[in-house]
């Protein structure tokens, strides 16, 4: 990479490997925005990433994240749908609204409302059977707590799983959707108001005010277009195994490595 770099007119002032053979820092005298692009070009057909920050806010004192797809492995909507047999279509609406091409709060009242009649005990059978950390998610937490970051889990999901990964994981707090549920049964209906792109922002906002931090203190983590306004208010906002919209406009990147390469960035 820094000879990639160096043949560019870029001049590394100093390189430092932070664990040999996995993850080294190279220092530079230029703007990160200068950067960003170069360093995505020079990493596009590589199995590594890069991440460009300045060094003045490289140590982040809040971490706030979605969380399906990004520290869970699968949409927990999706599955589901699986329990009532509808979930290509759901996913289907899901891939689209996660790539931007649908409004998020339209398509979420419409895949919720294939889950009517859908018995409350699937929720936590879903969640017994098919939820799983992302790798490197627990070795990510536990490095952010250990430098007594605040971390935050934001989900245009539902509370019932945001609660369970947040406690299992060890996030201070969860906001997500609450799915309204009547006689043990799903009714198909999410308890308003819901939780879209515009409520993420507002919580990364919120939390700055409360913790009397600035933005530039704050990484994000994201996988979806409704992530994008959090993602990019952040001081780091980070595409995690992203859409190529999020990946397109983010100000990093992590497509090859777990969560747990950006313990080298906090």
């Amino acid at each position: 990479m820094a000879l990639s770099l160096e043949s560019q007119g870029v001049s590394v002032a100093k390189t430092a490997w932070r664990e040999p053979g996995v993850a080294c820092d190279l220092f530079i005298h230029h703007p990160p925005s200068t950067i960003h692009a170069l360093a995505q070009r020079i990493v596009a057909d590589q199995p590594y990433d890069a991440i460009v920050q300045p060094v003045s806010t490289r140590r982040k004192k809040l971490l706030i994240s979605d969380m399906d797809s990004t520290m869970i492995t699968v949409e927990c909507i999706d599955e589901l749908a699986d329990f009532v047999g509808k979930k290509r279509e759901v996913a289907e609406i899901t891939d689209r609204a996660m790539n931007g091409e649908l409004d998020f709060e339209a398509a979420l009242t419409e895949r919720v409302a294939l889950l009517a009649d859908l018995p409350q005990s699937a929720l936590q059978e879903c969640y017994d059977e098919r939820v799983n950390m992302m790798p490197g998610a627990a070795a990510l937490l536990q490095a952010a707590l250990k430098q007594e970051m605040y971390c935050v889990l934001v989900s245009g999901g539902f509370t019932f799983f945001t609660s369970r990964v947040r406690a299992e994981l060890g996030f201070h707090a969860d906001f997500s959707n609450t799915l309204e549920i009547q006689h043990g049964m799903l009714t198909g209906r999410v308890i308003p108001p819901i939780l879209g792109k515009e409520a993420k922002l507002a919580t990364l906002q919120k939390t700055c005010a409360d913790l009397n931090i600035s933005p530039d203190e704050v990484i994000a983590i994201g996988d979806g277009a409704n992530d994008l306004p959090m993602l990019l208010a952040a001081g780091l906002g980070v595409a995690y195994h992203a859409k190529p919209i999020v990946r397109a406009q983010a100000n990093a990147q992590l497509n090859h490595c777990g969560l747990d390469a950006l313990i080298y960035c906090l």
